[in-house]
C-alpha cells in the first residue's frame, strides 16, 4: 500500500514553519481523538496516522530527512518509522500528550495525555555506527548487532505511590483575589508514574534496571547514504514503571570507502587507465563494479578523457527511482622512462602527419564532459 505524502496528512504546505505543524496536528488529533470517535476504527487509523507524521514533521532533524529521502528514509524492519500505524495509542500519548491541552480531560483509555493522569515513562535511546561497503549499499543488507541495553529486571516489582496513590498528579489549592484555584502537576515522589519499586534483585540498580547484551537484527534498504540514520523502535533502554515504553535504537549509517569506485549520489566513478598501444588498437578490459567485475570494450583511437556510461551498473535510488550509472573515465598512461628503441619511434612519430592532433567537432570538451555528467 503506497504511504501518504506527510504533509498531506497533516494539510499543509512542503514551506510549514513548526507552529504551523503542530497547530494542524492538533487540529487533527483532536478530529480523529479516540474519545470522540469511540468504535471508529477508521478514525483511530487517522489518528494513528496523524501522530505519525507529526512525529517526523515536528521533529528538525526527522523533517530533514523526509524532505530529502521520502518514506525511504525511514524504512527498514523493526519499525524504522514511517511504517503504516508502527505506533501505538501509548506510544501517541506518552510523546504528544501535551498538544491535547485540556481537550480531553485525563486522555483515552487510562494512557493519560496533557490534561492528567499517569505519566508513562519512556526509555532513552541508544546510538549505534554500522559500517557498509558500496555492495551492501547496493544491494541492501541484513545486519546483526548486539547492543548493551538497559532492561528491567526480572523479579522487580511495583507498588502504587503513597503520595498520589496512583494518579501521577498532585493537587494544590490556591487561594488568590478571584478566589480558590486548583490546579494538577506531576507527583514529585514517583516522577508521574504514579508507582514506585516495591522490591527489586541485589543487582539491579536504584530504578530496578539491568544491563544486558542483546543481538538486534536490522534489515537496511539498499541505496543508504553515509550518515543516514535509521530507526528500530523499541530497542533502545527499557525505562522504570510496569507500563513503561521502551526507547529507540538509532542506527547512523558509515559508507566503508571503495578500493577503486567513488560514489557521487547514485552514480559510480571509475579510473580506467590504458597504454598508447590500446588506445590506439582498441582493447577490452575488465573494470570493477558493484557486484563484480563487467568487461567493457574499447574502440581504436579512442582518446584519453573519453568518457563511458554504464546505465543502471550504480547504485538505486533510495526513493525507487531507478539505479544510478557506473561512469568510466578513460586515461591514457604515458610512460616516465623510454628505451633508446621506443624513443626513436616516437621521434619519427613527431613528424609523421598521422600522430598530430586533429580533435573532431563530435569530439566534446573537457567542459561539456563535465556538464554532461551533472545533466
Amino acid at each position: 500500500m503506497k504511504k501518504r505524502d506527510l504533509y498531506e496528512v497533516l494539510g499543509v504546505q512542503r514551506g510549514a514553519t513548526p507552529e504551523q505543524i503542530k497547530k494542524a496536528y492538533r487540529k487533527k488529533a483532536i478530529e480523529f481523538h479516540p474519545d470522540k470517535n469511540p468504535g471508529d476504527k477508521v478514525a483511530e487509523d487517522k489518528f494513528k496516522e496523524a501522530a505519525e507524521a507529526y512525529e517526523v514533521l515536528g521533529d528538525a532533524d526527522k523533517k530533514a530527512r523526509y524532505d530529502q529521502y521520502g518514506h525511504a528514509a525511514f524504512e527498514g524492519a523493526g519499525g524504522f518509522g514511517g511504517g503504516a500505524h508502527h505506533m501505538n495509542m501509548d506510544d501517541i500519548f506518552s510523546q504528544f500528550g501535551d498538544i491535547f491541552g485540556g481537550a480531553f480531560g485525563g486522555g483515552f483509555g487510562g494512557f493519560g495525555g496533557g490534561g492528567g493522569g499517569q505519566r508513562r515513562m519512556k526509555g532513552g535511546n541508544l546510538r549505534i555506527k554500522v559500517k557498509l561497503t558500496l555492495d551492501e549499499i547496493a544491494n541492501g543488507v541484513e545486519k546483526k548487532v548486539k547492543v548493551k541495553r538497559k532492561v528491567q529486571a526480572q523479579g522487580v516489582t511495583y507498588r502504587t505511590c503513597p503520595t498520589c496513590h496512583g494518579s501521577g498528579q498532585v493537587m494544590k489549592v490556591t487561594n488568590t483575589i478571584l478566589g480558590r484555584m486548583q490546579t494538577s502537576s506531576p507527583c514529585h515522589t514517583c516522577g508521574g508514574t504514579g508507582q514506585m519499586i516495591d522490591s527489586k534483585p541485589s543487582q539491579a540498580d536504584a530504578h530496578g534496571m539491568v544491563m544486558e547484551d542483546e543481538t538486534v537484527s536490522i534489515k537496511i534498504p539498499a541505496g543508504v547514504v553515509d550518515g543516514m540514520q535509521l530507526k528500530v523502535s523499541g530497542k533502545g533502554n527499557d525505562a522504570p514503571g510496569a507500563n513503561s515504553i521502551p526507547g529507540d535504537l538509532i542506527v547512523v549509517i558509515e559508507e566503508v570507502e571503495h578500493e577503486f569506485l567513488k560514489r557521487e549520489g547514485e552514480n559510480l566513478h571509475y579510473d580506467l587507465y590504458i597504454s598508447f598501444a590500446e588506445a590506439a588498437l582498441g582493447t577490452s578490459k575488465d573494470i570493477e563494479a558493484v557486484g563484480g567485475k563487467v568487461r567493457i570494450k574499447l574502440e581504436e583511437g579512442i582518446q584519453s578523457g573519453k568518457i563511458l556510461r554504464l546505465k543502471g551498473k550504480g547504485i538505486p535510488s533510495i526513493n525507487s527511482y531507478g539505479s544510478g550509472d557506473l561512469l568510466v573515465h578513460v586515461n591514457v598512461w604515458t610512460p616516465k622512462t623510454l628505451t633508446k628503441e621506443q624513443k626513436q619511434f616516437f621521434e619519427k612519430a613527431l613528424t609523421d602527419d598521422n600522430f598530430v592532433p586533429k580533435p573532431e567537432k563530435t569530439d566534446k570538451s573537457f567542459f561539456e564532459k563535465v556538464k554532461d555528467m551533472f545533466s
